[in-house]
């Protein structure tokens, strides 16, 4: 049985849409629980709980690392799944027997955390995701937020980046998944399949001291300390609609860009102390 896990904030339909998959592409020996991050009025709410299976609604925005655990929490204490999937609400399950799939991949590999191929329309979410490997990549990454912080919130700067960008557009990168099966690798933290075998080992699914982005560097990093299954197959399928929620918290982008590189800053900061303490625990 998996227990699905929703992220929710703000995009009911969107929620709606990620539940309806799932009940079309599973089986019925699934339970979905949604955690909702302050956004519920409650209407949507009493509409939104005939819909699932459990319904868990903070007092406060927690960000993605601890509404998920909580999430996490009520699916193992009351449904004792054999698998967590975890994803956001923009995500579809798009895959039939989308379970029984999961299922035959543990028989075949005990995976710990499983990573599914990522479909989109031209987005950048996908796996194997590509995490920092070193602590010097993560110090180039906090300067280089930072830089972003201080362009954003300085008018003049802010007026020639736009207008650098209108005479010299960036090459839009094409992203692409692994087309193999592999192992001991980034995942993309829109959608991620967890095994008993995994949180039976933790307290909490995710480290919980983020409040936004860098949660697959976190997950990696505890993978590669604790010599976990983490590996990434394309045989299982996911539709991402790519970020509709924060795009929907900020009328401004400028605001938006603010807090994502605000956000970023402080989880690459607590990555590099994580860094350090796994590091300490393996000598």
């Amino acid at each position: 049985m998996i227990g699905f896990v929703i992220l929710h904030y703000k995009n009911l339909n969107d929620t709606l849409e990620a539940i309806a998959s799932i009940r079309k592409n599973t089986s019925k020996k699934h339970k979905i629980v949604v955690v909702d991050n302050a956004s519920l009025n409650s209407g949507d709410a009493k509409m939104l709980s005939k819909r699932c299976d459990d319904l868990i609604i903070n007092s406060t925005n927690l960000g993605f690392a601890k509404a998920n655990n909580i999430g996490c929490q009520r699916a193992i204490e009351k449904y004792s799944p054999d698998f967590l999937c975890v994803i956001n609400n923009d995500i579809l399950i798009c895959q039939k027997h989308f379970d029984e799939k999961v299922c035959k991949l543990y028989m075949e590999t005990s995976f710990d955390i499983l990573g599914p191929k990522i479909l989109t329309d031209g987005g950048d979410s996908v796996n194997p995701f590509p995490v920092y490997q070193t602590d010097d990549e993560v110090i180039h990454a906090i300067k280089n937020a930072k830089m972003w912080i201080h362009i954003y919130r300085n008018p003049l700067l802010r007026y020639l980046y736009h207008f650098y960008k209108k005479l010299k557009p960036e090459k839009k990168h094409v992203f692409e998944n692994g087309k193999k099966r592999s192992f001991q690798v980034g995942l993309h933290g829109c959608a991620l399949i967890f095994s008993k075998k995994y949180y039976q080992k933790y307290s909490d699914v995710f480290y919980p001291n983020t409040f936004l982005y860098h949660e697959e560097e976190f997950l990696y990093e505890r993978a590669k300390r604790d010599r976990l299954v983490m590996m990434y197959d394309p045989q299982i399928e996911v539709f991402h609609k790519e970020g509709a929620s924060l795009n929907q918290s900020f009328s401004v982008s400028e605001e938006k860009m603010i807090f994502r590189y605000t956000e970023m800053v402080h989880s690459l900061e607590k990555l590099l102390e994580y860094k350090k303490s796994a590091l300490r625990r393996t000598k």
